[in-house]
């Protein structure tokens, strides 16, 4: 499944996988956390900038419920899910459109900002005009967040004294098969 594991001085670790399979598995079959700490995994691609994520913004998976079967397209899925963060990308069973009861899709969240339970879509009607559609919408995990400092990480209950096991989430960079060449990296 993994091939080699290499990790750079500034934190950030790429796991190289045999597979583009393996690869999507191990995304997907997320949230994943060490030591109790949330590990963010994001795709590598080309020219991506290797950067600490901000203090409030995490990778989180979503379930949109009683998504109309019209919106079930890439332009579709983005338009919804920005309503609730930065779409990332849809889940394999997502994209074959094999499991229509939700829509699962990894969206960048700013945790500092309110989340919805559900977006309102309006979606045009074939006799013309618009009717109104209720997505809800299922967060599959939230980090702890800290409303005193503002921080990912541990809850506001521990702040100031944080145990030393509380740190803020690892950012783990996932890359398809093959590995490319060291890049130079930016913090």
């Amino acid at each position: 499944m993994v091939r080699e594991v290499r990790a750079t001085s500034n934190g950030f670790f790429f796991f190289e996988f045999n597979t583009v399979a393996a690869m999507e598995e191990v995304i997907e079959g997320g949230p994943w956390l060490f030591r109790d700490q949330p590990i963010v995994l994001q795709k590598w691609e080309p020219g991506m900038m290797l950067r600490k994520l901000q203090h409030t913004q995490v990778p989180v998976w979503i379930k949109l419920r009683h998504l109309p079967v019209e919106l079930w397209t890439t332009e579709g899925l983005s338009t919804v899910a920005s309503g609730i963060g930065k779409p990332l990308y849809p889940d394999a069973i997502t994209r074959a459109c094999t499991r229509l009861d939700f829509a699962r899709v990894c969206v960048m969240l700013d945790i500092s900002s309110k989340l919805p339970k559900h977006i309102v879509i309006m979606v045009p009607k074939e006799e013309g005009g618009e009717s109104a559609c209720k997505v809800d919408v299922e967060y599959e995990w939230l980090p702890p967040k800290c409303n005193a400092c503002m921080s990912l990480g541990h809850p506001t209950k521990e702040f100031p004294t944080m145990k030393p096991k509380h740190r803020p989430p690892v950012s783990v960079y996932v890359q398809k098969p093959p590995f490319p060449p060291p890049r130079e990296q930016h913090r």
